[in-house]
């Protein structure tokens, strides 16, 4: 692991994140940061925009429900897809990761364009 590389995962997963990432400890972390972030999300030929959209598809899919949470609430703070956007795909996934899933990708949507839009009213 180089010292560059670490920097470059640090700063691509805080811009995925839309939060300051520290470096923490162990291998898995390491791991993470400095191939999943410094190469993977910084490869050409995809938007961090496409990718957070792919990323929903599959999580919800597979009905990792708590890390889709993690990817709405970034894509709402960094402004990268709207409330409207976001219960359009919550619509378009439960076609086809099934009806239970996408209700409940319906619903956490909702809650996190609430919590969200306080968060604006509130100055945050």
């Amino acid at each position: 692991m180089s010292d560059d590389r670490r920097q470059r995962g640090l700063a691509k997963m805080s811009e995925v994140y839309g939060w300051e990432v520290q470096d923490g400890p162990g291998d898995f972390f390491g791991l993470t940061v400095d191939h999943l972030f410094a190469d993977i999300w910084t490869r050409p030929g995809l938007t961090l925009r496409d990718r957070r959209l792919l990323l929903l598809g599959l999580l919800v899919g597979q009905g990792l429900q708590d890390v889709a949470d993690i990817q709405i609430d970034a894509a709402l703070r960094r402004g990268e897809l709207t409330p409207e956007e976001l219960r359009e795909i919550a619509i378009f996934l439960t076609h086809y990761a099934g009806w239970p899933k996408g209700a409940r990708l319906s619903m956490q949507t909702d809650k996190l364009i609430g919590e969200h839009a306080k968060k604006q009213a509130a100055g945050r």
